[in-house]
């Protein structure tokens, strides 16, 4: 039930995904001339005259009078002009279209290839762009044009189409129209002239457009638009969620780049397509990295395999059968598709082919076995050779372990009369095993098995053993060194394996030691780009919310800019390695989340290197880590900026308050003192007036104190305090600042130790008096009227130590750190005592601009509070000489 729910859901999901996309229709012929042009226009036409908006994109009428006519009345987008090789060409303006936005566009010919330097290699690249954009399409195409039939095609017609659409756009489909046509009458048309020139018509008649070839393809056009309306079925069934259908088993092909890989993806993707299954193409890797042509083979088939819609990967194992079987259990799939070729006898004698691994271990899985047209040819030239599989390197370790093993079994026989020298032949084997393949290492058991019984058996310089007991003992030899070369190889390719495995694990660990590491975005497209640089030897370019970070100052060029948008645009691969904007240098990657792209990165390798499939997919994980990074920093960058919001808007509401509570006050007593002297200043004796008079200044000082504060705050916030260094006497200052106490609490009582020849100090005088000032103010409103405050100064360590202890209440110990907090002594409620709670805040940031400490201590007898402040010796820097040029 829960399956049928999920089939159900995915099925709207998808409903829900092609509603928001353009909607694309084909109209879908068996050969060139059936009338697909005419029969779109024809639609158009109709409904065009249901106002629906239609433009014609780009239609090939090919001189044909009667679809022209079709033409009239509808709205043409001009085409775009595009020069090559001295020939002036007319391609679809995809740029026009998108910006003209119609309910439906008319784009001919599909396959068709777009001249070098248009934006997309193949006009269905751009159908696609414009289905992203939301813009219904109406194409057509020809069945041989269809990339999974390209080998039906071939065999059928003797014709290798290039131009091919991948079978994924047909997963686009809103609707296939079927436009067939009586092989009679299309060779009529052909013969009439309505489909290619006379003297071109005369050659197609005589090779592909035979009644045989028509028929075969019209055979083709009707299977496949049949498979596409049981599609369409299928789905609209599971979307109302009704019973009775099988579940979808994943189709696996295993390809091994020895010449059939490609033919093995269209076949295997004919019979996902057939069954309704999702399908992949995988390769294993058991040894050393395959040779180019290989490689080369296997770029090729991955590249179609994606193309046509499959999952691609490559996996590691030191036996082939066991790593396709674990990786087919990984991925759920319940069909193994496998090319047959050439196996050798003895493999098969033991039962040790691929084939037989599989049908033995594989119970629950279908096996295909497609035998290619390349594989008979392959089989024959493989029995011309003689020792095939082996390489000069190979038989160099064979020839040295066998003659090295001769010479130490006579020395070890003519030295010290060893008897047993089997043992020697036994590890010249396990020897070439280890460093070459299976094949070296049982061409060495031979070999040894051989010299051990032609030089060391009697009777000597013979094949000819003449005891039982000696052919039992070299029969086992032989046994014992089959055996042992076969697990040596088969441990060294999975070494070698894990050895690779281990080496792409490493460079994504180091990577990700990198970009954890990265406090900010150009931190991690800096170790991005080191990273990239460093594995893959190519030159790097990242570029995230318009930051970018290029190596060795690299400039794009127009057609680079231009993949760069598309990536970004889209969120898809471009330039070099893809079918998009193939001419850049570049290789372009995104880096996405699940719904935007955050930026692209660009790799440009050296000409004509060539990238193999496992490096590309190391990259692409690679670019996903450094795109996970980059999202990353934004979102701490984003919370960073909501924290200093939320606590501006703290400090903003304790600073109303402040203002409210202790701003308030000095003006209340002001404005009273004024208005006393105004109205009863008659009535007043001198004494009076005198004590309101002194009341407004005492008041007016302290509220002058208070916006002094505020305003060298904002001045700290925002980094606008310049240092105005100059030397002062440490008496100097400790004197002017209380001297500025006393005035406005003349009862204090203040207790200054100065410790003797105390040197000046380089530093802005007037800053540092107000951080001492503000620290005598906080110790004076703490401490009982009886008590005095002790101000002390020496060196310590080569610094400037100021201590000012009061006798109050003193700080509990888990809130001293609190009290430099801007406006602390306001959160801690109305508590009697007066003040913004900016003082100690501000002495702190001004010293701390010097290079200096404030801090808050207990004092050694526990009673009050010991504010200390440090400040370095500085020097003033050297002024240079005037003699000096």
């Amino acid at each position: 039930m829960n399956t049928r729910r999920d089939a159900k859901a995915d099925a709207l999901v998808d409903t829900l995904r092609r509603q928001s996309a353009g909607r694309l229709t084909v109209f879908l012929g068996a050969a060139p001339g059936v009338g697909k042009t005419y029969a779109m226009l024809s639609r158009a036409r109709e409904l065009h005259r249901q106002d629906v908006d239609i433009v014609v994109g780009v239609v090939e009428t090919h001189g044909r009078s009667e679809t022209a006519a079709l033409l009239e009345g509808l709205q043409r987008i001009a085409p775009r002009q595009v020069n090559y090789r001295g020939r002036t060409f007319d391609e679809l303006d995809i740029d026009a279209v998108l910006a003209r936005r119609p309910g439906i566009a008319l784009i001919d010919e599909l396959a068709h290839r777009n001249v070098p330097g248009s934006r997309h290699e193949r006009r269905w690249q751009d159908v696609l762009e414009l289905l992203d954009a939301g813009i219904d399409v109406y194409t057509t195409v020809n069945i041989q044009h269809l990339e999974s039939l390209n080998d039906i095609v071939h065999r059928i017609t003797g014709v290798r189409v290039s131009e091919t659409v991948p079978d994924a756009v047909f997963d686009r489909l809103r609707d296939i129209r079927l436009v067939d046509l009586p092989a009679r009458e299309l060779i009529e048309r052909l013969q009439q002239g309505k489909v290619y020139m006379p003297e071109q018509a005369e050659h197609a008649l005589q090779a592909f457009f035979s009644p045989s070839n028509l028929a075969a393809l019209r055979e083709l056009a009707m299977q496949t638009a049949a498979d596409r309306i049981d599609e369409d079925l299928r789905e609209s069934q599971t979307a109302r969620g009704q019973a009775g259908m099988a579940l979808r088993r994943r189709v696996l092909i295993a390809i091994d780049g020895m010449g059939n890989s490609e033919y093995l993806v269209r076949a295997g993707r004919r019979i996902a397509e057939r069954r309704d299954a999702p399908w992949s193409v995988v390769s294993v890797q058991s040894g050393k990295p395959a040779a180019s042509s290989r490689q080369l083979e296997l770029d090729h088939a991955f590249a179609l395999a994606r193309s046509l819609g499959a999952d691609t990967e490559v996996v590691h194992g030191g036996r082939i059968a066991d790593a396709l079987l674990d990786h087919a259990e990984r991925i759920g799939a319940s069909t193994l598709v496998l090319g047959r070729t050439r196996e050798r006898p003895f493999a098969r004698m033991i039962n040790r082919t691929l084939t037989q691994q599989l049908l033995q271990h594989g119970a629950h899985y279908e096996l295909v076995i497609i035998s290619a047209p390349r594989a008979r040819a392959q089989s024959r030239k493989g029995r011309e050779q003689s020792l095939p599989g082996l390489r000069g390197q190979d038989m160099g370790w064979v020839a040295a372990a066998t003659l090295s093993a001769i010479a130490l079994a006579w020395a070890a026989q003519q030295w010290i009369q060893l008897d047993d020298l089997s043992m020697v032949f036994i590890v010249a084997v396990v020897l070439v095993a280890a460093r070459t393949r299976t094949a070296a290492a049982v061409l060495a058991a031979i070999l040894c098995f051989l010299a051990y019984n032609f030089f060391f058996i009697e009777p000597r310089f013979t094949l000819f053993i003449g005891a039982r007991q000696g052919l039992t003992t070299v029969l086992l030899f032989l046994l014992a060194a089959l055996l042992a070369g076969r697990l040596a190889s088969r441990l060294r390719m999975q070494v070698l394996a894990l050895r690779a495995a281990n080496a792409h694990v490493t460079v994504m660990q180091g990577l990700a030691r990198q970009l954890s590491a990265a406090a900010d975005l150009g931190q991690v497209l800096q170790s991005g780009r080191t990273a990239l640089e460093r594995h893959f030897d190519a030159s790097v370019w990242l570029c995230v919310d318009e930051t970018e970070t290029a190596s060795n100052g690299v400039q794009l060029q127009d057609i680079d800019r231009a993949a760069v948008e598309w990536v970004r645009g889209h969120g898809q691969p471009a330039g070099r390695f893809t079918d998009t904007l193939a001419g850049s240098s570049w290789w372009l990657l995104p880096m996405r989340n699940e719904q935007i792209a955050l930026g692209v990165v660009g790799l440009r390798f050296a000409e004509g290197r060539r990238l193999p499939f496992e490096q590309r997919r190391l990259a692409e994980a690679m670019v996903e880590d450094i795109g996970q990074a980059a999202l990353r920093t934004r979102l701490v960058a984003d919370l960073e900026a909501a924290r200093i919001g939320n606590e501006t808007e703290r400090l903003r509401s304790a600073l109303l308050s402040s203002v409210s509570h202790d701003l308030r006050s000095p003006l209340s007593a002001m404005v009273g003192s004024a208005g006393s002297l105004i109205g009863y200043a008659e009535v007043m004796s001198s004494e009076e007036r005198r004590q309101l008079l002194d009341t407004i200044v005492l008041e007016g000082e302290r509220l002058d104190r208070y916006i002094q504060n505020l305003l060298d705050m904002t001045r700290l916030g925002h980094a606008g305090l310049s240092l105005n260094r100059d030397w002062i006497g440490v008496d100097e200052l400790i004197g002017s600042a209380a001297g500025r106490l006393r005035r406005y609490q003349p009862d204090l009582k203040l207790q200054i130790t100065l410790a003797p020849r105390l040197p000046p100090i380089w530093v802005h005088p007037a800053l540092v008096e107000q951080a001492l000032f503000n620290v005598l103010e906080n110790a004076a409103r703490f401490s009982p009227l009886d008590a005095s405050v002790d101000v002390s100064a020496q060196l310590i360590e080569g610094q400037l130590r100021i201590e000012v202890r009061d006798r109050g209440p003193g700080i509990p110990e888990d809130e001293r750190s609190r009290i430099f907090d801007m406006f602390y002594s306001v959160e801690r409620g109305d508590s009697g005592r007066q003040g913004t709670g900016l003082g100690l805040t501000i002495s702190q940031g001004m010293i701390g601009a010097h290079g200096g400490q404030v801090a808050a201590l207990p004092p050694a007898d526990g009673r009050g509070t010991l504010i200390r402040i440090t400040l370095p010796l500085l020097q003033p820097p050297a002024m240079p000489s005037p003699d000096a040029n």
